[in-house]
């Protein structure tokens, strides 16, 4: 490893721990020749997952993409950015633990709004309305009245 302030070759490791939340080595390192210091994270390699669009092309799962369009549809609501961070990490999570390379763009979408409905009526509307590509108002109607309990079924 180089040093990015100098170039340098000969770093030293003078800490090393466990990432917060378990997933990755975090390492504070030393530039011998000109002492400056940074930080570098060793993370396990993942299979990358291919998202199916709904016109058949394929994309890199993106999280960034993913949470991207979170906080577009969370705009000027209460929502906290580190709980749309976890919902991003929770769907990536599910979808790796379906063990398949590929997976359609609906069921990552349908992911985040089952999580979205309970966080947010307003952001879930919002979202939903990107996602299902609303073609007139009955259809939003239909979404919205998911959000209304049903008092024999509960939300």
């Amino acid at each position: 490893m180089k040093c990015p302030a100098c170039s340098h070759q000969n770093i030293r490791v003078i800490e090393t721990r466990q990432s917060d939340d378990g997933t990755a080595i975090r390492r504070r390192r030393e530039c011998d020749k000109c002492k400056y210091r940074f930080t570098s994270f060793e993370r396990i390699e993942m299979a990358p997952l291919m998202v199916v669009k709904k016109n058949g092309n394929r994309e890199m799962f993106s999280q960034d993409k993913l949470l991207n369009g979170l906080i577009r549809a969370c705009e000027k609501r209460p929502i906290e950015y580190n709980t749309l961070l976890n919902l991003t990490k929770e769907v990536e999570q599910q979808i790796r633990e379906r063990n398949e390379h590929e997976i359609p763009s609906e069921e990552v979408g349908e992911m985040v709004m089952k999580r979205l409905m309970d966080i947010d009526d307003v952001a879930y509307v919002r979202f939903a309305s990107v996602y299902k590509e609303f073609k007139d108002i009955n259809q939003l109607i239909d979404s919205i009245s998911q959000l209304i309990p049903n008092p024999k079924e509960g939300r």
